[in-house]
């Protein structure tokens, strides 16, 4: 079993930054690859960015989040993080850290079923 926690979610103004915190239950954090999910219209949970477990660090972006959010780990600290930058009102939403404990090396794994794990989620608002 593995328990994800989220933080650092908050109020921000249109245009400013935040960053979100996926802490993990266990020291096996750092074999699992890790990805960050939102609800979207239509969707579920829309796919934001995913890091690999490797030390390669490989990362991997929704197309809209690309130059403005950046997902990084600290195997140490068993943390996931995800900085958001340029925050638009329409990435207000609840953010949910998530675990892939089976494909770890899968570069591109965008679908909710890709993952075992989940966290409660951090809502982040962003105010016009």
């Amino acid at each position: 079993q593995v328990q994800l926690l989220e933080s650092g979610g908050g109020l921000v103004q249109a245009g400013g930054p935040l960053r979100l915190s996926c802490a993990a239950s266990r020291r096996t954090f750092r074999s699992y690859s890790i990805g960050w999910f939102r609800p979207a219209p239509g969707k579920e949970r829309e796919f934001v960015a995913r890091i690999i477990w490797s030390a390669t660090g490989i990362t991997y972006y929704a197309d809209s989040m690309k130059g403005r959010f950046t997902i990084s780990r600290d195997n140490a600290k068993n943390t996931v993080y995800l900085q958001m930058n340029s925050l638009k009102p329409e990435d207000t939403a609840v953010y949910y850290c998530a675990a892939d404990t089976k494909r770890g090396w899968v570069v591109a794994a965008t679908r909710r079923l890709d993952y075992d794990y989940w966290g409660q989620g951090t809502q982040v608002t962003v105010s016009s």
